[in-house]
C-alpha cells in the first residue's frame, strides 16, 4: 500500500485491480500523467497519489463524471485526503488541529470515522478529532465534515464539505 496518499477509491470487493487501471487512466486524463495507485490490502479500497490537489482532482473527476459517466466502471466513491499521519491518537488530534481553519466560525461539523484493520475504538478517535472544535454539532447536515479514515497504520483526514466525496452511482442517477 502507498504510504502517502491524497485520495482513496471505493469499489465492490474483488474489482481493486480495475479500478486501480480506472482511476490511473482517469487521473491522466485530467492532467496527472505521474499519478501512483495501489490496493490497500482492504477489499474495495485503493489509494492513489496524485500530483493535483486532492480537491481539484476530485472536482476534475466529477466533471468527467458528468459529461462521460460510462467511464467510470469500477468506482463507487472518490475521496479527497488532505493529510496521511500514523494511525495513533495523538497524531489524528494534531492533523485536525491544522486543519481547523476550514471550518468557519459560523459552519457546523460532523466527524465521520471509517476504519479498517485497526483497534483504535471509533468513540476515542471522534473523542480526539471533536476535542478542540469550538463550532455546532450537525449530525444530520453539517457544513463540514471531519473525515477520518483509518487504513490500518496509515490515517487519513480531511476537513472538507460533504459534497467533495464523489459517489458516483448518485452522480451518475442525479446528474
Amino acid at each position: 500500500m502507498l504510504r502517502e496518499f491524497n485520495l482513496l477509491v471505493t469499489t465492490t470487493r474483488g474489482n481493486e485491480a480495475d479500478v486501480c487501471s480506472e482511476i490511473w487512466y482517469l487521473l491522466g486524463e485530467i492532467g496527472d500523467k505521474e499519478s501512483q495507485v495501489d490496493k490497500t490490502g482492504v477489499s474495495g479500497l485503493i489509494a492513489a497519489k496524485t500530483s493535483l490537489s486532492p480537491l481539484d482532482a476530485v472536482e476534475r473527476l466529477r466533471k468527467i463524471l458528468r459529461e462521460r459517466a460510462y467511464e467510470f466502471r469500477y468506482s463507487l466513491r472518490i475521496i479527497p485526503i488532505q493529510r496521511v499521519v500514523q494511525t495513533d491518537l495523538d497524531e489524528i488530534k494534531g492533523v485536525v488541529a491544522q486543519l481547523l481553519k476550514n471550518i468557519g466560525e459560523h459552519e457546523s461539523f460532523r466527524v465521520t470515522v471509517e476504519k479498517r484493520f485497526s483497534r483504535l475504538s471509533s468513540k476515542d478517535i471522534i473523542d480526539v478529532a471533536a476535542e478542540n472544535v469550538d463550532r455546532k454539532v450537525d449530525l444530520s447536515n453539517p457544513d463540514k465534515i471531519i473525515l477520518i479514515e483509518v487504513v490500518g497504520g496509515r490515517t487519513g483526514v480531511s476537513v472538507i464539505k460533504p459534497s467533495r466525496i464523489v459517489s458516483v452511482v448518485k452522480e451518475k442517477i442525479d446528474p
